[in-house]
């Protein structure tokens, strides 16, 4: 799957100047890779391998490559995911019509393997308001294209403070959005895999919980959007109730609801702590909406 990542950047039509740079995560890297630009595309290209150097995970992994670069524009692609035609074309001339944007997203389509899911954003801007309010699946991390000042300067890297690692990729659009908001393109660009893959965080309760409260620590602004708000302390109620931290579960549970009854997770926590429904009826329902919490 990795060649093919590799593979679906090369072949991108922006006849502009393309480095690929893989980052292996605690693993040798493979040279032989580098030999997928030759005669893959008529356009500058450039393939080249490095082991991650600033600690494990995929947000050290990201920022050992964004700093081992020097283009432009930066963009992401998981290993086991894949760009689709026209998606950097889309997304440069996204950012040249908006100069003062410095972060560009587009939809993604999710290969469940017997079915695919398409997932767009209704607006041609993603703006910090919207971030609060909602997670905005639309924009993962495989569709990001960021002006390198803006990972260098305003908008940062990766965070690698985020307990486990959780939620990093809403952390870096809340940030984005903060500085201006987001140019979104109304395309499918990029393909996700997800057949025979679950989440890396399926079952981490704890990392979850300590996850979510620490967004509610760094962005106060949640404070002042009741549903957002709501939505991630029903989250942190719900994984600490999976955890076992019965009261810790029903204070998030509380806080959630009085921000905003329509929260359905406040009901969900009350219910496993009341025994009316098991965890692995909980699971069940999580794993069929392709949710973690």
């Amino acid at each position: 799957m990795l060649t093919e990542a590799v593979d679906s950047i090369v072949r991108q039509d922006y006849p502009g100047p393309v480095t690929v740079m893989v980052v292996y995560d605690r693993a040798e890297p493979d040279a032989a890779l580098a030999e997928r630009a030759r005669d893959a595309s008529p356009h500058p290209r450039e393939v080249r391998v490095m082991r991650g150097d600033r600690g494990p995970g995929s947000s050290a992994s990201r920022n050992a490559g964004i700093l081992a670069t020097s283009s432009e524009l930066v963009g992401f692609c998981d290993d086991d995911d894949v760009w689709l035609p026209g998606k950097l074309s889309s997304q440069v001339a996204a950012l040249t019509g908006n100069p003062r944007a410095l972060f560009a997203s587009c939809g993604a389509e999710t290969d469940y393997g017997d079915r695919t899911s398409t997932c767009l954003w209704h607006k041609p801007q993603i703006a910090h308001a919207d971030l609060l309010e909602s997670r905005v699946k639309q924009a993962c991390t495989d569709s990001f294209l960021v002006r390198r000042e803006g990972l260098l300067g305003p908008i940062g890297l990766f965070s690698e403070d985020i307990p486990g690692g959780f939620a990093e990729d809403y952390d870096m659009l809340l940030r984005a959005a903060r500085h201006a908001p987001i140019v979104y393109v109304p395309e499918v660009g990029v393909r996700v895999r997800a057949h025979g893959r679950r989440s890396h965080f399926n079952g981490r309760w704890a990392t979850i919980a300590t996850a979510n409260e620490w967004l509610l620590a760094t962005y106060p602004e949640f404070f002042t959007e009741r549903r957002g708000f709501a939505r991630l302390a029903g989250q942190i109620g719900l994984a600490w109730s999976m955890y076992g931290e019965r009261r810790n579960a029903l204070r998030w549970a509380r806080r959630s609801f009085l921000a905003s009854p329509l929260e359905v997770r406040s009901y969900v926590v009350t219910a496993l702590a009341l025994g009316a429904v098991s965890r692995s009826w909980v699971q069940r329902h999580l794993d069929a909406a392709g949710a973690t919490s």
